[in-house]
């Protein structure tokens, strides 16, 4: 029988302010060990928290996008999550629990293949970081860290052979740094389904500028809770695999700990409700801890923070600043433009790649003799360019490691090039090499073309004096196409382009070469 996989995903975006959630500690990240922990994050006696407006605001932002106003909650609450580790200083986390700022939402994500899922959010609520543990290895030779400020227990100070593989240590520079956590319905039943609504999360939470999305950094981390069913049967006992901070490792992650459960079912066993890590070196996951419910915690309202209110004018403020959303472009970039939904999809990847494609085909208008962007648009020229913004550019981007604001070609540039393509200067191929030269900092289009004598041969009368003379040294070639062998054909027109060094127009090579054929 077929197993189903269930997944549910939690994830946690940090917030993108200069400060803590209920502090002024900074959250500046790589400093020095403890130098951003404020006698509020350490929860010093006689100390008061105070709500950081900007994470709020951001907070707003993220409901507006996800649902609009009636997802936010004009009133939430703080609470106590109480549960005592050593990189929680204060025995309790501020969070939200029964009251949170956002209740609801959905989030559109587009698959492999092109179809399109809606996946429902449960909740997205205010909280604060923990510290950051380090055990054993991670420490081992960090006498300098120390000296800077990272308490280790044992302290090591006293005894300078001790050895470090066996104590830990505490950052608490990333305690009370200002988190949203996002909370899915289990809609997910795939590991693919599970990194698109990542992927296009982590999209969102950057095009609307309330996280970095630096997974490096931790500033977006996911938690995954993974059960599996048979078709049709009750939810399975989940299994929440902690701090996944790639997608890569998310979508491993998820396939390994569904076959794992899959495995011990199938065996007569039971799933055992717990907290699991994922260990990349081995691409496995392993068991932390046995998992805790909600009781275990034992929320109450937090007595130094009041709730929190919004007000109607707050929140129509906040929408009026927040920028066309990428569920709206993407709908205009298949219904008005008419891209496949998969390019649609990674157009909006972030902001600045629509930002990017959007403005080559601006350029592309004001190029003198270029009939593009028209009310009844060019289909296959939007195709065209969204081609080479997302393969060819972003080829060399993924290549070098750069980001697209990092791009040594310019949005004028790759327009320029695409008007040599369409005003057919410039065959495909021939316009692979100009990019490259232009990357490699060789000039303009032109003078690349220039220089290389690259232009495209389209004088009807050169080009047919090649066929000709392809044509009478490949007899038997042309006999082959006239009975019905298409690869002869191909191969003509590979003949015709070796003569030409690949500049000869191939909507005319092919046209000439099918008429003389016929003849």
């Amino acid at each position: 029988m077929n197993w189903e996989i269930v997944i549910g995903l939690e994830t946690h975006a940090q917030l993108s302010t200069v400060s803590k959630m209920f502090s002024s500690a900074s959250t500046a990240f790589g400093a020095a060990p403890n130098r951003h922990a404020s006698a509020v994050d350490i929860a010093l006696p006689g100390v008061l928290p105070v709500v950081n407006k900007a994470a709020v605001e951001r907070a707003i932002r993220f409901g507006l996008a996800i649902g609009g106003e009636k997802v936010i909650n004009r009133r939430s609450v703080f609470a106590r999550k109480n549960y005592f580790y050593p990189d929680l200083p204060k025995g309790y986390q501020i969070s939200q629990y029964e009251l949170p700022i956002v209740k609801g939402g959905t989030i559109n994500i587009v698959l492999k293949n092109g179809s399109e899922k809606t996946v429902h959010l449960t909740r997205a609520h205010l909280e604060e970081d923990t510290g950051k543990s380090f055990h054993g290895e991670a420490i081992s030779g960090a006498a300098g860290y120390m000296a800077a400020g990272l308490g280790v227990v044992g302290n090591p100070l006293v005894d300078e052979h001790r050895d470090l593989t066996k104590l830990s240590a505490i950052d608490l520079n990333r305690a009370g740094i200002p988190l949203l956590e996002i909370v899915s319905e289990p809609d997910m039943h795939s590991a693919e389904e599970a990194v698109a609504y990542a992927k296009t999360l982590h999209a969102l939470v950057r095009w609307i500028g309330i996280c970095d999305g630096n997974m490096q950094e931790g500033s977006f981390r996911c938690d995954a809770n993974v059960s599996v069913r048979r078709p049709g049967a009750p939810l399975g006992t989940r299994a929440e695999i902690k701090n996944l901070n790639s997608f890569r490792f998310l979508e491993r992650a998820i396939e390994f700990e569904a076959k794992r459960q899959i495995e011990i079912l199938e065996d007569g066993g039971k799933i055992v409700q717990e907290t699991r890590l994922y260990d990349p070196d081995r691409d496995e996951t392993r068991g932390m801890r046995t998992k805790e419910e909600a009781h275990d915690y034992r929320y109450f309202p937090d007595p130094d923070l009041l709730p929190l209110e919004l007000s109607k004018d707050w929140i129509d403020q906040v929408r009026r600043e927040l920028p066309e959303l990428p569920d709206v472009k993407r709908k205009y970039y298949r219904e008005k433009l008419l891209l496949f939904p998969q390019d649609a999809a990674a157009l909006t990847a972030s902001l600045e790649i629509a930002q990017y494609f959007e403005t080559v085909r601006e350029e592309l208008k004001k190029i003198p003799g270029i009939q593009y962007g028209s009310q009844k648009p060019d289909v296959a020229n939007n195709k065209h360019v969204a081609n080479w913004v997302l393969n060819d550019l972003g080829g060399y981007l993924n290549r070098y490691n750069l980001s697209i604001a990092q791009s040594p070609i310019s949005e004028i540039q790759l327009a320029q090039l695409l008007a040599r393509i369409f005003d057919n200067t410039l065959s495909g191929k021939l316009a692979k090499d100009v990019f490259d030269a232009m990357w490699n900092g060789e000039g303009t289009v032109d003078e690349i073309i220039e220089k290389r004598g690259l232009k495209q041969i389209s004088d009807t009368s050169a080009i047919e004096k090649i066929v000709d003379e392809v044509l009478a040294k490949n007899a038997k070639q042309a006999e082959d196409y006239r009975a019905g062998k298409e690869k002869a054909f191909n191969s003509l027109v590979g003949q015709v382009m070796k003569a030409t060094r690949g500049k000869a127009n191939p909507a005319q090579v092919n046209e000439i070469l099918r008429r003389k054929l016929a003849g």
